[in-house]
């Protein structure tokens, strides 16, 4: 049995694995708390982000960038699980963490995609047509930073704005795309992950779609695979 992660894990971690996030606040999680707490008082981190510095204290959460390298051996990783990270990575970011993540994954290892819906999201606009609230719900838009304190922060913090959009189709062709086979986009709460335990398989159900695949065996790794995305009900 291999090493099983949650990639982007937040404040969701899922206990037994190893769980993986980028962001200052890890960084700061390793300083003395008086640290975070001194940039908090003067404004430079928000109430949630100061909670999750002491949240990645509590429960180690490792800092990695997923678009570069995942700290992982070839074929040494069983499952892989990650949840509204991928939209933060542009097209290119996005590429390099699939190669990754099939390159630890071991042959008939698995991953487990969870993104924002934009089918949904497009469902929600044409029923309500509200064009204000269609573009706030898809994240993709970050204020100017106008004082001084706003550009100090961005500048340490970065934005957590979303970089790319996808639904349930475009999300299987990424995957297949990448070198996965099997792509099927699933309901919440089903998974093929054998043994899933305490994985959070209804994470932000109301706004999510759910995708799995497989590195293909051994036998099968120099074959061409189709690019047809299934659905299970």
């Amino acid at each position: 049995m291999g090493v099983r992660i949650n990639v982007g894990c937040g404040m969701t971690v899922t206990v037994g694995w190893v769980n993986l996030d980028n962001s200052l606040s890890l960084t700061l999680s390793k300083l003395p708390s008086w640290v975070a707490r001194l940039m908090h008082r003067i404004g430079l981190l928000d109430s949630a982000q100061y909670r999750y510095v002491n949240f990645a204290r509590a429960h180690g959460i490792i800092q990695v960038n997923a678009a570069k390298r995942l700290p992982f051996q070839n074929g040494e990783v069983e499952i892989i699980y990650s949840s509204h990270m991928l939209e933060h990575l542009d097209r290119k970011g996005a590429r390099n963490f699939l190669d990754e993540a099939l390159r630890v994954l071991m042959p008939g290892g698995m991953i487990r995609v969870s993104v924002p819906d934009l089918k949904l999201l497009a469902e929600n606009y044409v029923k309500h047509q509200d064009a204000d609230r269609f573009i706030e719900s898809m994240g993709t838009c970050i204020d100017n930073q106008r004082s001084l304190q706003e550009k100090v922060k961005y500048i340490l913090m970065g934005s957590r704005h979303h970089s790319w959009m996808y639904d349930g189709k475009s999300l299987c062709r990424l995957l297949l795309n990448s070198g996965f086979e099997g792509a099927k986009i699933l309901p919440p709460g089903k998974t093929m992950i054998p043994d899933s335990g305490a994985l959070d398989l209804v994470e932000r159900a109301d706004a999510s779609v759910y995708v799995e695949a497989k590195k293909p065996e051994e036998s099968d790794l120099v074959q061409p695979h189709g690019h047809k995305c299934l659905s299970a009900g």
